[in-house]
C-alpha cells in the first residue's frame, strides 16, 4: 500500500465516524481562489495530483478526479498506482461530478465536505442531490484536516502596501466607486471573500499564497466602514494608519463566521454566491435578502486605469527583453553548457532581475523540453526535471510580477534539428495568435464570439485545443483574472463584453503526446479602433513584444496575409525594443524580426 492509498484508508475511516459515504474535496481556499496556498493543498494530499485544477471525490469503496484538458496527461501519470480513478472532463461517456454522485449516491446516504472550501453554489447542489435521496450533507468537518498529521499552518507573511503611482486610484476612491455601486444595485452591505478583490481595494499585496501576492482577508462594507478580517499581525502601523484614515476597521480573520449572524433583519446585502463559501452562506440569517451579482470590484479591476497601462507597457518592455535574452542564451548554449528546464527557467528570472523592480514570478514557471511540453501545465521539479538537448522543441510559460504589473508570456523555442511536422505545428499556433490580435469588431461582442479568431485556422483543419485561448491578467494580483476570458464554450462568467482597458492573453496550443508542445502566448490590450454610425469599434494591441522563433516557421503554409500579420508584429517588436537593446542584441533580435 503506498501513501496515497493509505491516506484514502485513513479517510474512509473517519467517513465512516461521520456516516459519510461521498466526501468532495476541491482544489479551493475558504476564499474561492484558483490557485491555493500550501495549507489547503488538500486534493493533493489525498490523490497525488499537484495540479492546479481537478476536484477529487472520494467514496467507501472508490475515489475519483475530475480534472478538465489541461491536465489529462499529467493527471494520468501522477495518479498510477493509488487507486484513484481518472474523469476526464467533457469527453464522450465522462459524468459531470455532480452528476456522478446522483447516479451512485443511495437513498438515505450522506454526501460531506469542509463548506468553507465550497462556493454556496456547489453546497447548495450537494444539497439537492442529497434531498433527491433522502439524504442529508455534513459541511461543518474537515476530514482531511484529521488526518493530516503535518499540515502547513495558515501563512503569516507580511503585507506590503502598492503606491498610487501604480495603482493609479487612492483606496478612498475605490470605496467612493464600490459604494456608488452598492447604492445602484440597492444594496445596505456587501460581503468580500475573493482575495483579489479585497486587495486591489485596499491597494495592498501579501505572501500567503505562492507566486500570488495574496492576503487571506474577507471584508463586510457599509456606506461607512469597511470591516476587513485579517491576522493583524500581517499590517505595519502604516498600513494601520492609512486604513483607519480611510474607515477600515479590523477584525481577527475568522470573526466573520460569527459576526455575519448578526447583521440586522431586512438587510440588503450584496454578494457573488459563486464566490462565497458555503459555510459563511450558511450564516447569514434568512432575513436577510441576498442580491447575488458579480462583485464590482471585480469590474473595476478588470478595465486597467490610465496609470496601470503606463505601468503595465513598462512591464511588458521588461519582460520580453528578458526573453529575447533568454532565446538568445538558449540558442547559443545548448549542447555547450548543461541545462535543464529548471536551470532555464531561473536563467530567465536572473534575466529578470538586472531589469528592476522584479518582485517574483507570477506563477509557477512551465519550462518544458520535448514530449514533456505537450503536458499543457508541465512544471518542472526536482522530481521531473530533464536536460534540454540541442535537438527538437522548449517551452515556457512563465510570468514576471514588477512593481508595474504582472505579464505572462509564451515562448516555444527551436534548440536544434526539427521536423517538418513541428514546423507545421508551430506555424499553425502563430497563425492563431495572430488572427486573433489582428480582429476588429463592434463594442458587444464578448470573449466566446472572439475566440472563433483563434480557433479558425484549428477547426479549418479539423483540429482543437483542450483549453481556453485567453484569460484577463490582473495588476500584480491573480495573473487569471475575470471575468475577461476568450473561451468558445459558453458557460458562467464567461460571457463578459470585452471592451477598452482590458488585458487578455492570446495562447493557442497545439500538443503531440510523447512528442512535442507548441504553444505561443501574447498579451493584448483592447483598444478604441473607430466611432462612427454603426457604434464603436475595438482592436488588439500586442503589448508582448517577443520573436515568434522563425527557425520554426514555415512561410509556405501561410497565405500572403497571415505572413503579413507576422511581419508586421515582427515589425513592431523591433521598433519598440531595439533601442532598449545593446548592439549585438539589436542585431540578433533583427535576424528574428526579419521579413518572411
Amino acid at each position: 500500500m503506498n501513501v496515497i492509498q493509505e491516506r484514502l484508508a485513513a479517510l474512509r475511516s473517519k467517513m465512516q465516524e461521520h456516516g459519510i459515504n461521498y466526501y468532495v474535496v476541491p482544489t479551493a481556499d475558504f476564499h474561492q481562489s484558483e490557485y491555493v496556498g500550501e495549507h489547503f493543498k488538500a486534493r493533493k494530499f489525498i490523490t497525488g495530483f499537484s495540479g492546479s485544477a481537478g476536484v477529487a471525490v472520494v467514496g467507501l469503496d472508490g475515489a475519483w478526479l475530475w480534472v478538465d484538458g489541461r491536465y489529462f496527461l499529467q493527471a494520468g501519470e501522477q495518479l498510477q498506482g493509488t487507486t484513484v480513478e481518472l474523469m476526464k472532463m467533457g469527453e464522450p461517456g465522462v459524468p459531470t461530478l455532480d452528476a456522478f454522485i446522483n447516479s451512485n449516491l443511495k437513498k438515505g446516504e450522506k454526501i460531506g465536505f469542509d463548506g468553507r472550501v465550497v462556493s454556496m453554489d456547489e453546497g447548495q447542489l450537494y444539497d439537492e442531490i442529497a434531498k433527491k435521496h433522502e439524504g442529508c450533507i455534513e459541511y461543518s468537518v474537515d476530514l482531511i484536516d484529521e488526518i493530516w498529521t503535518d499540515r502547513p499552518p495558515l501563512s503569516e507573511k507580511p503585507a506590503f502596501e502598492l503606491e498610487v503611482k501604480y495603482t493609479g486610484k487612492t483606496v478612498a476612491e475605490k470605496l467612493a466607486d464600490i459604494r456608488e455601486k452598492m447604492v445602484e444595485a440597492e444594496a445596505d452591505m456587501h460581503v468580500v471573500t475573493t482575495l483579489d478583490d479585497i486587495c486591489w481595494t485596499l491597494n495592498i499585496r501579501g505572501d500567503d499564497i505562492d507566486f500570488f501576492p495574496l492576503v487571506l482577508s474577507y471584508a463586510l462594507m457599509d456606506a461607512n466602514e469597511y470591516h476587513l478580517y485579517i491576522d493583524e499581525r500581517k499590517l505595519s502601523d502604516e498600513i494601520k494608519a492609512h486604513f483607519e484614515k480611510d474607515g477600515v476597521v479590523l477584525h481577527p480573520y475568522n470573526d466573520i463566521y460569527e459576526d455575519i449572524k448578526y447583521i440586522p433583519e431586512d438587510t440588503k446585502l450584496m454578494l457573488d454566491a459563486s464566490k462565497v463559501n458555503y459555510a459563511l452562506f450558511c450564516n447569514i440569517p434568512e432575513s436577510v435578502k441576498k442580491i447575488d451579482m458579480m462583485n464590482p470590484e471585480m469590474i473595476f479591476k478588470n478595465v486597467k486605469n490610465h496609470v496601470e497601462l503606463e505601468n503595465i507597457r513598462k512591464a511588458q518592455i521588461k519582460d520580453s527583453i528578458a526573453h529575447l535574452r533568454l532565446m538568445k542564451w538558449l540558442k547559443e548554449n545548448v549542447g555547450k553548457i548543461e541545462m535543464t528546464e529548471l536551470s532555464v527557467a531561473n536563467k530567465l528570472d536572473e534575466f529578470r532581475a538586472e531589469l528592476g523592480n522584479f518582485i517574483r514570478p507570477s506563477f509557477e514557471p512551465i519550462s518544458s523540453y520535448g514530449a514533456h511540453a505537450a503536458i499543457v501545465h508541465y512544471a518542472p521539479s526536482p522530481e521531473t526535471d530533464i536536460p534540454v538537448l540541442p535537438k527538437g522543441l522548449h517551452l515556457t510559460d512563465t510570468g514576471a510580477g514588477f512593481y508595474e504589473g504582472s505579464t505572462d508570456i509564451t515562448r516555444t523555442y527551436v534548440v536544434g534539428e526539427i521536423t517538418d511536422q513541428m514546423k507545421k505545428d508551430f506555424t499553425l499556433v502563430a497563425i492563431s495568435n495572430l488572427s486573433l490580435a489582428n480582429a476588429k469588431f463592434l463594442y458587444g461582442c464578448n470573449g466566446v464570439i472572439l475566440d472563433a479568431y483563434a480557433r479558425k485556422p484549428y477547426w479549418d483543419r479539423h483540429l482543437n485545443f483542450n483549453h481556453g485561448t485567453g484569460h484577463g491578467v490582473g495588476y500584480l494580483l491573480n495573473i487569471h483574472e475575470g471575468p475577461a476570458s476568450f473561451r468558445w464554450v459558453y458557460r458562467k462568467g464567461n460571457q463578459c463584453v470585452i471592451d477598452e482597458g482590458m488585458v487578455i492573453t492570446d495562447e493557442p496550443g497545439i500538443y503531440i503526446e510523447g512528442s512535442h508542445g507548441v504553444r505561443l502566448e501574447n498579451e493584448l490590450l483592447c483598444v478604441l479602433d473607430e466611432v462612427n454610425e454603426y457604434g464603436k469599434f475595438l482592436k488588439f494591441e500586442p503589448i508582448t513584444l517577443v520573436p515568434f522563433d522563425l527557425d520554426a516557421i514555415d512561410p509556405d503554409f501561410m497565405t500572403p496575409e497571415e505572413r503579413k500579420q507576422l511581419n508586421n508584429y515582427h515589425k513592431h517588436v523591433y521598433e519598440v525594443i531595439a533601442p532598449y537593446l545593446e548592439e549585438d542584441e539589436r542585431e540578433y533580435l533583427a535576424k528574428y524580426t526579419r521579413e518572411v
